[in-house]
């Protein structure tokens, strides 16, 4: 077993309820721009967030830009047009060596931001400081104009030497794994004891079941064989694995991560049943979620009575089946301006019914 894994199983088996919810506590701050960009001050929100909710993990902002805006930097192009850069031909050898060579370059303001905030939880608080990255097959998927394409051209058979489309994909996987690695290195070595890595393109929008179901190996190369070695990167560290994917899902998609990654919890988004989920996955993985935050906004689409029964329901249906299980949200629950309020009611809600 992990280093933590029996600590989670004991949070589960205490009832423990926490949403990721510090985009919520940071935008009651009045300078969210600045405080994203301080690492003692983004550590002082972790914290306030694991205390508001009662959490004794110190989650971070799920932040998915960080590692393509540092990949991008080291590679020359400015943090303002990160977002939306996409490689329009495959990376060549002198692009990879560079991220090879990356090991000892500074990271930009946000992204160091986030790491000094594990230094902070890990130095200043009694809170397990949990790390955060997105995971390799949807930081391939943000470097590309046409991802879907490429995997479904690899999928029927299509080798990088046949199509230039595939060679671009398998580029920017190898150029998306370097950034993450480089990335985990960092927040390992800053105090993280846990690393949340978020794989929510990984699902059957980007890879085809149908494909999949005739022989393709396109999940095995693109989206397994990549986490296998992140996970090999966390374990021999002694760090603890916390996947993410609230993607739509196979079953077998479940049962891969859950069986082959195993990591010590396992988060779902809410198209999943996870009591019916429990049936694939070992009990030593702790699942995590799964209720609909991202409908927690809208009185019409999610009205508080409703977050209260699908609460207690999946708790009840959880207990029932016997499986470990931590309530949370799907994903993160950010912050919106024009429903703040109405969020938090319902947050509070899925934290409080039924106690």
């Amino acid at each position: 077993m992990s280093m933590q894994r029996e600590y989670y199983l004991q949070l589960a088996a205490g009832g423990l309820r926490i949403p990721i919810g510090i985009d919520l506590v940071l935008h009651e701050r009045p300078n969210p721009q600045r405080i994203v960009r301080d690492g003692s001050l983004l550590g002082e929100v972790a914290e306030a967030a694991a205390r508001r909710y009662a959490s004794p993990l110190a989650i971070p902002l799920m932040d998915l830009t960080l590692e393509k805006e540092d990949l991008l930097r080291i590679l020359g192009t400015p943090e303002a047009e990160a977002e939306t850069f996409h490689f329009g031909e495959a990376p060549g050898e002198g692009t990879l060596q560079l991220m090879r060579d990356s090991s000892r370059t500074s990271f930009g303001a946000r992204g160091q931001a986030h790491i000094d905030s594990l230094r902070y939880v890990a130095g200043k608080t009694d809170l397990l400081p949990v790390g955060m990255a997105i995971g390799p097959f949807s930081l391939m998927t943000k470097l590309m104009a046409d991802p879907i394409t490429a995997i479904a051209v690899a999928g029927m058979g299509m080798t990088p030497e046949e199509d230039a489309s595939v060679l671009l994909a398998e580029r920017c996987l190898a150029l998306a794994e370097m950034a993450i690695a480089r990335s985990l290195e960092a927040q390992i070595k800053a105090g993280a004891k846990a690393l949340m890595i978020c794989e929510p393109a990984a699902n059957i929008v980007y890879l085809s079941p149908r494909q999949m179901n005739a022989g393709s190996d396109i999940f095995e190369r693109f989206v397994m064989r990549p986490n296998l070695r992140i996970k090999d990167q966390l374990a021999s560290a002694k760090i603890d694995l916390i996947f993410h994917d609230c993607g739509e899902l196979s079953g077998f998609m479940v049962e891969q991560f859950a069986r082959r990654l195993d990591p010590a919890i396992l988060s779902l988004g809410s198209s999943r049943k996870l009591w019916e989920d429990a049936a694939l996955v070992p009990k030593r993985v702790v699942l995590f979620g799964n209720l609909p935050t991202k409908k927690f906004y809208s009185d019409a689409a999610m009205p508080a009575e409703q977050v209260e029964a699908m609460t207690l329901e999946l708790i009840g249906k959880m207990r029932t089946v016997g499986h470990p299980h931590i309530l949370g949200s799907e994903c993160d629950v950010l912050h919106v301006p024009e429903a703040a309020a109405t969020i938090r009611r319902k947050v509070e809600a899925m934290l409080t019914c039924g106690r």
